[in-house]
């Protein structure tokens, strides 16, 4: 399997190249400058000037885009519909590292993480960026695409203890009442979505928690 790491420099895109290559698969890092991954392949390429061609041959592209500042955060629509045309039409998946600020907290589906009262306000604006890039997202039946997103506690620094609980559009607590997961363990569900070969959650959004 061949499997492209757009924005592999960064926190959670290192994390997915490293348990890519311990599983011994094809990883190519998309950088636009030094590749600081794992990875022995390399484009150097912006993420906005990626085309067709760049990502042909390969199974998988994982879309580790991040962008925090008010200016840049219009980035996550700009940069998704990017790789969504460029992938358009073809057989490979988009696997999106998303956001957990746009999970639903109620069966209805009519209240998210990000709109309730203990919501930090200094990341609504992450949260509703992200969530306008999903919206786009799910209009897109061209793309074989899978939105990932994390618990509400994402840790960076997390433990890696192999071990997570695969849900769906709702926010999901642990066993102990958590809702919390390291980048480690982050990285090994988006590798292990990439190795499904099942098409179920194809076109669809999933999220993780740590158990």
């Amino acid at each position: 399997m061949k499997i492209a790491v757009v924005c592999a420099n960064g926190k959670a895109g290192k994390l997915i190249v490293e348990e890519a290559v311990k599983r011994g698969l094809d990883v190519t890092a998309v950088v636009r400058g030094e590749n600081k991954s794992a990875a022995k392949n390399v484009i150097t390429k912006d993420i906005f000037d990626i085309k067709t061609g760049d990502l042909a041959g390969f199974d998988v592209v994982v879309d580790a885009f991040g962008a925090w500042t008010p200016d840049t955060l219009p980035q996550h629509s700009v940069s998704l519909k990017t790789l969504c045309d460029a992938l358009s039409g073809t057989d490979a998946r988009l696997l999106v590292v998303g956001g957990a600020g746009s999970l639903y907290v109620n069966s209805e589906h009519t209240l998210t993480v990000s709109e309730g009262a203990d919501f930090p306000e200094m990341f609504k604006p992450l949260a509703t960026a992200m969530a306008k890039a999903l919206g786009e997202l799910r209009e897109r039946n061209d793309v074989k695409w899978t939105y990932i997103s994390p618990a509400g506690d994402f840790q960076v620094d997390g433990a890696r203890t192999g071990k997570y609980i695969l849900g769906g559009e709702e926010l999901t607590l642990n066993s102990k009442g958590e809702s919390v997961i390291s980048y480690a363990d982050y990285a090994i569900a988006v590798v292990d979505e990439a190795l499904n070969t099942s098409g179920k959650n194809v076109q669809k959004r999933i999220s993780v928690v740590a158990e």
